[in-house]
């Protein structure tokens, strides 16, 4: 179940200064190797779960989480067999 909307999470993430707002739909079973990202992230989980590894430590996240992750940050993604939607805001 969502608890905020994505009119919302876009407003917050805003106010929070993320330049960008974007909706990430994940296939199921979808690993992606170690890699990084040229920007910060502010993220939602919607829907399905994921876990991401970063710092050498898995966290497992599920529909309703939040999650943030720093600019150049290596780390990498394994998707659930349901996929996962995640609400991506960016700090380009």
């Amino acid at each position: 179940m969502n608890t905020i909307s994505l009119e919302q999470f876009t407003a917050q993430s805003m106010d929070e200064g993320f330049d960008e707002i974007i909706v990430r739909e994940w296939d199921a079973d979808l690993q992606l190797d170690t890699h990084t990202h040229p920007f910060d992230v502010s993220a939602h989980v919607v829907r399905g779960e994921f876990w991401l590894t970063a710092h050498d430590k898995v966290t497992h996240l599920k529909a309703g989480d939040f999650f943030r992750l720093a600019r150049d940050v290596p780390h990498e993604e394994r998707y659930g067999a349901l996929g996962a939607t995640v609400w991506v805001a960016r700090a380009n």
